[in-house]
């Protein structure tokens, strides 16, 4: 294997990385990155799926965007697995802890680029672009009524990395923040901190304008805006998603739309993911669907890249913690 040009052999690479799961995803680039970053060390990309399970063989550091459980079982030696994503719901998580596998994750890089997206989701409804692209469309010159962020309310679902960029980018709109996190007491960026427990959370839904949803998908999170969540809710408040899919339910979700229950939605995730072409959530004129990419910008891989590398320089000899180690 060659270290500049990724090409295969019979060597073992130090870092293997897996194409499969990428679904577009600039890989090569990705791959490119680590090996800049890493001018002494052998980095593989893996290009198919033979590939893969010909590779992970061998190597005791892996990188990606997923691991299939069938190419999990051709690894013998493998001790690091450097995923791709912030969230590792996907993964073989149980296998992964039997076999002593250190599972790291990409939490960090994708807070500036979804801050932003967060917080252009927010204005699109404060706006009412979607009416102004509406009226475009038809030619029709017709004032309509739109809002103002200032004194509104928004309610971020999670307070870490992305979460915590979300707070950032409102600060100066002149809105409060609440944050909603599993321990209130560590406090946030947001003006008030609560938990999930149902009276807490729901006293907070009842005053949002804008619910943000930047969580993991857990045990406590899935299903968390359910219909009871979403009747509470102000029929003027938007709920935008960038967490997980599952975390909103997807039925109470198209009920409280088709009610006009809440003013509308902006959702980066669904459920089902990919959404199916007839599904109802595309016909609703207030919904606005993006397939998942409010983390992806060029920076996003340079980002990934520096901590993939910094962790493969501890685990190659330099020493000290691994950097977003998850704990399984």
């Amino acid at each position: 294997m060659s270290a500049t040009d990724g090409t295969t052999s019979d060597e073992t690479p130090d870092v293997l990385v897996l194409r499969r799961g990428t679904h577009g995803t600039p890989v090569e680039e990705y791959a490119k990155a680590i090996r800049a970053r890493l001018p002494d060390r052998a980095v593989e990309l893996a290009r198919t799926p033979a590939d893969e399970r010909d590779a992970i063989r061998n190597v005791p550091f892996v990188t990606g965007m997923t691991l299939e459980e069938s190419v999990l079982e051709r690894a013998e030696n493998l001790e690091v697995f450097a995923c791709a994503y912030a969230g590792t719901d996907h993964l073989p998580m149980d296998e992964l802890d039997e076999r002593g596998v250190a599972v790291t994750n990409a939490s960090g890089v994708h807070a500036p680029n979804m801050g932003e997206h967060v917080l252009g989701s927010i204005l699109y409804f404060t706006r009412r672009f979607h009416v102004a692209g509406r009226r475009q469309r038809r030619r029709e010159w017709r004032h309509y009524k739109a809002h103002e962020l200032q004194g509104s309310t928004v309610t971020i679902v999670g307070l870490g990395a992305i979460g915590r960029a979300v707070a950032d980018r409102l600060e100066p709109f002149g809105v409060e923040t609440v944050g909603v996190r599993y321990t209130p007491s560590k406090g946030g960026p947001t003006d008030e901190v609560v938990g999930f427990e149902r009276d807490a959370f729901h006293d907070a839904l009842a005053r949002t304008d804008y619910l943000v949803l930047a969580c993991p998908l857990t045990e406590t999170t899935r299903g968390l805006v359910d219909a009871d969540a979403l009747t509470t809710l102000d029929p003027n408040a938007v709920v935008v998603n960038v967490a997980r899919g599952p975390v909103v339910d997807t039925e109470a979700l198209v009920d409280a739309l088709r009610r006009e229950a809440i003013r509308g939605a902006s959702l980066d995730v669904t459920d089902p993911e990919p959404l199916p072409e007839d599904h109802p959530l595309w016909n609703f004129g207030n919904v606005q669907i993006t397939p998942h990419n409010a983390g992806h910008t060029p920076k996003y891989y340079d980002r990934l890249a520096d901590i993939v590398a910094e962790n493969a320089r501890r685990f190659y000899g330099d020493g000290g913690p691994l950097r977003n180690e998850v704990e399984l």
